[in-house]
């Protein structure tokens, strides 16, 4: 099999793990970021979740912390945006769910819908003390549905 013929959700151990990585690195707060490339060339851009930024300049229009919710600084948005005309587009954001588990909420809906990124999303169940796994989740209409579960990292 080619890197153009692998499973665009078909993600190396080493991604999950970095994945895995940087959410429990943001505990407390939601991690963010995105994956190049395919196959075993993908590369982790780990981002960061400007949230907490954003709701202290203006809670009313931003009324969630970072615990909650999570928004791509400017720059590193501006790279996600940018991939898509390159030769190794961002196929996948993710971002963790700390305390609450991996699922697509009404919030992420609205978002990746309102982006409309030709991507697939990435919900990374993060505790305290464990990545619980991940669910990946790809559009369908206007909704957004399970594709893939990933299990947690193998014990230390």
């Amino acid at each position: 099999m080619t890197a153009s013929d692998a499973d665009p959700y078909d993600l190396p151990p080493r991604v999950l793990a970095e994945v895995y990585d940087h959410a429990r690195a943001e505990y407390p707060n939601e991690c963010c970021g995105y994956l190049i490339g395919d196959g075993d060339d993908v590369e982790v851009v780990r981002c960061t979740n400007r949230q907490d930024e954003l709701h202290a300049t203006d809670p009313e229009t931003f009324p969630r912390t970072a615990r909650t919710a999570y928004q791509i600084a400017g720059r590193e948005l501006l790279a996600l945006v940018r991939s898509f005309d390159s030769d190794r587009p961002a196929t996948i954001i993710y971002h963790s769910h700390p305390d609450v588990g991996a699922y697509f909420s009404e919030e992420d809906t609205r978002a990746a819908l309102a982006a409309g990124y030709p991507v697939a999303y990435l919900v990374v169940d993060v505790r305290a003390d464990r990545v619980a796994g991940a669910v990946l989740f790809v559009r369908e209409g206007n909704r957004y549905v399970e594709r893939r579960r990933f299990g947690p990292p193998p014990s230390a």
